[in-house]
């Protein structure tokens, strides 16, 4: 068996090679590449990989991504695997541009994590320089010294790629005709490092990629991929939660990264200060006047928020153009991986669903608003129910006709449907910071960021003492919860902080089957799937830029907002919130008694804390919440 496992394994590889080499081999045959030092309005080149079509019979639209992570292959006969958002466009025919940003590898300049939005995109002011003017530049340049172009400029970019789409539609060139923001980063208070002010301990890896300036133009990485001086501490890395614990604090922390310049900034702004406020693109998506189609992955653990808010942002500051958004069962651009079965952690979504996007929604975006070659029309709003396990479409996001759920917290365990429970009611619990709650059923090794986590089995947190559970019987007829959440929670503590983890959690019948894709140590019988969920730093319950203690043994209220939702619980299943306070290492440790800034908190400063929520707390599905950070 071994032998066979082997074997298969090579075949696959060698499969992939192949299939890697003959799209190489058809780019190399059809596309010229040249480089460019592209000069930026304050004198910075930046450096630019252009794909041309050998066919100059006729005019291409430019497709272009900018991006912190490399344009290689670097060399001028050294080809890319793939041009483009996918195999369909690529072989469309595109100018395809590539860009390393501020910064970043051949370019020049200073990088700068989410550079903050300049309003005032004059090119003859060197003075204001932001990602909207050195894309403005670029595409200039691009359209007076690029043979074959037809005019018109589109651009995509998936994560921080995504963000730098993003952060080009404000003031943005009149020839930048379509734009794609994918999985983007919009505020890093509540996007990737943040979730509502708590700290993402799990992506302590990905600190080295994001805080080290380079000190000359290189074509390869300059920080150390191996998470710098933390591979020194030999600490076993085989098991995410104690290799966290054994860290330490986030003081600790500060003594291994001491160099790091971007977690030097989040230890000094641990508020939503002016330091972070400024580097949110939301507020500056206004005047927007090309089409837009943001995409997104349901359960994408690293930049959920980000999508849903750009794609809201536009709506309301620019009535009348074409934006539209598309949310599938994706983890972390899984959209742009060609593969048949679609699975996350241990479920499975459908098979194709990747392949469907990019040739029937992303291609003709694209070829519409570039080429003016075929028809459109894509909805509103293009969203994949995951629990029907199929494409909806709407009209408007979040929907308005739909009637608003609130479930509320009963007696004996009991998760109530449109209906509060007693506010006499107390559900109690004690958090411990030493003995956090693990955010995964399985012990699984460090990784770079979370992922498999957003669809995980939540079985291991239902049997723990500091963990509420509440659930419906088994439903008579199916549910479908769609739009924005809001968790409002009437809470008493007995400590001067504390966080709160929201979950909403599809819970499978007994007699449910295994599908041919899950794992052979999990059983789907009985499984508790993680659908939603949301961590709120309770200091943070007035205002993200002003953090308050708790006054111990006072009902204090905390409410926050989830991600949206679409997902119908079928008949049979059961519908099941859990409340909690710690759940690591995704989020860092609160020490559970107020410190000015809980990164320099000492491990003495970590207590327990009982905390009781009320039985007139509720969880509302559909009710638009107009959250502001501020």
């Amino acid at each position: 068996m071994k032998s066979f496992l082997i074997l298969l394994v090579i075949i696959i590889c060698q499969n992939l090679v192949a299939q890697n080499n003959t799209v190489a081999a058809y780019i190399k045959a059809n596309y010229d590449k040249k480089i460019y030092q592209i000069p930026m309005r304050d004198g910075v080149r930046l450096h630019t990989i252009v794909y041309s079509p050998k066919d100059s019979s006729k005019t291409y639209p430019f497709l272009m991504q900018r991006t912190c992570y490399s344009i290689s292959p670097y060399k001028e006969n050294k080809f890319r695997r793939s041009l483009g958002p996918s195999k369909y466009l690529m072989k469309k025919g595109y100018i395809f541009v590539y860009q390393d940003v501020r910064g970043r590898y051949m370019s020049e300049g200073s990088f700068d994590n989410m550079r903050p939005h300049q309003a005032g995109n004059d090119p003859s002011n060197s003075s204001i320089i932001d990602e909207s003017s050195d894309t403005y530049d670029s595409i200039d340049w691009l359209l007076k010294n690029i043979k074959n172009n037809n005019g018109k400029v589109g651009q995509w970019g998936i994560s921080y790629p995504g963000f730098y789409t993003a952060a080009a539609l404000p003031e943005a060139h009149p020839a930048l005709k379509a734009s794609s923001p994918q999985a983007p980063i919009s505020d890093f208070f509540f996007d990737d490092f943040h979730h509502m002010g708590a700290f993402l301990q799990s992506y302590l890896m990905a600190f080295p990629v994001f805080g080290h300036q380079k000190k000359k133009s290189s074509t390869k990485s300059w920080y150390n991929w191996g998470w710098e001086k933390l591979n020194k501490l030999n600490l076993d890395k085989k098991d995410a939660y104690d290799f966290h614990l054994k860290l330490g604090t986030a003081k600790d922390i500060s003594k291994v990264y001491n160099k790091n310049f971007f977690w030097k900034q989040i230890v000094q702004h641990p508020n939503y200060d002016d330091f972070w406020q400024k580097r949110s693109i939301l507020p500056h998506l206004k005047e927007v006047n090309h089409a837009v189609m943001t995409v997104g992955g349901w359960f994408d653990a690293e930049d959920l928020y980000g999508p849903l808010n750009i794609y809201k942002q536009l709506e309301k500051n620019n009535p009348g153009i074409n934006n539209t958004l598309v949310m599938g069962p994706w983890s972390h651009g899984d959209w742009s991986r060609s593969k048949d079965a679609q699975v996350v952690n241990h479920i499975w979504f459908g098979d194709g669903i990747s392949e469907f996007y990019q040739k029937n929604i992303e291609l003709p975006f694209f070829e519409y608003y570039l080429k003016d070659e075929g028809e459109l029309s894509l909805p509103e709003a293009y969203l994949f129910d995951t629990g029907l396990k199929s494409w909806k479409t709407f009209d408007v996001w979040p929907p308005e006709s739909k009637q608003s759920i609130c479930l509320g917290l009963g007696q004996n365990k009991q998760l109530l449907i449109d209906s509060l429970g007693k506010a006499t009611a107390q559900f109690t619990y004690v958090s411990d910071p030493n003995q956090p709650v693990p955010f995964r059923s399985e012990k699984t090794p460090v990784s770079f960021t979370p992922r498999r986590f957003m669809t995980d089995d939540q079985r291991h947190a239902s049997e723990r003492k500091d963990v509420l559970s509440f659930e419906t019987p088994p439903l008579e007829e199916p549910i479908q919860l769609a739009g924005e959440i809001i968790a409002d929670l009437n809470v008493i503590i007995s400590t001067t902080d504390a966080d709160f983890i929201v979950k909403i959690i599809d819970v499978y019948p007994e007699d449910a089957v295994n599908h041919s894709t899950t794992p052979s140590n999990i059983s789907l019988a009985g499984y508790q799937q993680l659908v939603r969920h949301e961590v709120f730093r309770g200091r943070f319950r007035e205002r993200f830029s002003a953090p308050k203690p708790f006054e111990p043994n006072k009902v204090e209220n905390v409410r926050f907002p989830l991600q949206d939702i679409l997902h119908t619980f079928k008949k049979g299943h059961k519908i099941m919130i859990q409340i909690h306070s710690t759940w690591f290492p995704y989020i860092d440790r609160n020490p559970q008694q107020y410190i000015p800034n809980i990164y320099k908190a000492k491990t003495s400063d970590f207590v327990k804390s009982t905390i009781h929520i009320l039985g007139n707390s509720k969880i509302i599905i559909g009710e638009k919440h107009h959250f502001k950070p501020e």
